[in-house]
């Protein structure tokens, strides 16, 4: 899943991205609502992970401006304003889940995993692509019946490239969604992220590279096969 964490404090923030991106996220940090607005409005997310109180005003409002935009992506407040109404309050104006300050980052984990399979109401659950069935719920993909054992980046890569089916897809945007902007991995994983994909997606070839431009899901080879 490709994830923004918004958090003032900066240990934590990065603690929090930290434990994410060992559990296969991609992760947008952000410290203000300013930088948080700017995020969001530039890419589309699987989850927000919001602390309350911030520098610049309180996240809640700028959750339910961005539900008033209709932005359905889950959120999870992580915050220690602990009060019944708070937390009230927070549900009210668009939260999906409220967790309190000092927290279990296990707990935090598992809670982002549930958010992440009930999803937000603006995708398809299940995108299918010739042969190739991709379940954004379950986070599961088939091709041909047979289960395909993706780690979480290979998921998130085979995501991308299915909702972008037919389409390049820059080299850039690839690895903002399987690592984060900003993030620059280890100089071959990339490449060992989409051999390690091409294989596991078998014959006949459906990920082609574009050279000098990026990568394409296509499946119309393999319908005709």
């Amino acid at each position: 899943m490709r994830l923004l964490v918004l958090e003032d404090q900066t240990d934590l923030r990065q603690a929090v991205a930290g434990r994410l991106r060992a559990h296969g996220h991609a992760v947008d940090e952000v410290a203000d609502l300013a930088d948080a607005e700017s995020f969001v409005r530039s890419y589309a997310y699987d989850a927000f992970v919001l602390d309350r109180t911030l520098p610049d005003g309180d996240a809640l409002a700028s959750l339910q401006q961005w539900r008033r935009r209709g932005i359905a992506t889950p959120a999870l407040f992580l915050t220690a304003r602990d009060a019944i109404e708070d937390r009230i309050d927070g549900f009210a104006g668009g939260a999906d889940d409220y967790l309190i300050k000092p927290f279990s980052m296990d707990e935090l984990m598992a809670r982002i995993a549930a958010i992440g399979r009930r999803g937000g109401a603006i995708r398809p659950s299940v995108i299918r692509i010739a042969d190739l069935e991709i379940d954004l719920g379950r986070r599961e993909a088939r091709r041909g019946g047979i289960a395909l054992p993706l780690r979480p980046k290979e998921f998130a890569l085979l995501q991308l490239l299915a909702e972008r089916a037919g389409q390049v897809v820059p080299r850039n945007e690839l690895i903002a969604a399987c690592w984060g902007e900003g993030q620059e991995p280890a100089s071959n994983a990339e490449e060992v992220l989409i051999a390690a994909l091409r294989r596991k997606l078998g014959s006949p070839a459906l990920l082609r590279t574009v050279r000098g431009s990026g990568y394409l899901l296509d499946g119309s080879d393999a319908a005709g096969a």
